[in-house]
């Protein structure tokens, strides 16, 4: 059984583009990289450690797949740092990691084993 670690770096404003179409230019967003043998089902972010709320992850990452997530504007006002956990396929999750989501927004959350 691994033990998942969290590498952290994260988010700024700046333009996405995402399959080809620009994104609001305003649009807040942060990369996962997940470097596990596991697909992420499940990301989770929180202010305090205490009320959990499901980041929409569609299909999930898929072991050594990098994905892009964009903020919903009604988040606009939450502030920069928050804590974030993944779950992964074989049911385990991650260590919560503590992030500031208006910094670097391109440099992935790295999962690793």
């Amino acid at each position: 059984m691994h033990v998942r670690k969290f590498v952290s770096f994260v988010v700024t404003v700046s333009l996405v583009v995402a399959g080809g179409q620009a994104l609001a230019s305003k649009a807040y967003h942060f990369k996962v990289a997940n470097k596990t043998s596991s697909d992420i089902t499940t990301l989770q972010v929180s202010v305090d450690k205490k009320t959990w709320g499901k980041f929409d992850v569609g299909d999930g990452v898929k072991a050594g797949d990098t994905e892009t997530f964009v903020w919903d504007e009604s988040t606009n006002d939450e502030p920069c740092e928050e804590w974030i956990r993944a779950k992964f396929a074989d049911g385990e999750w991650s260590p919560a990691s503590q992030q500031n989501f208006c910094e670097d927004m391109d440099a992935p959350i790295e999962f690793t084993e």
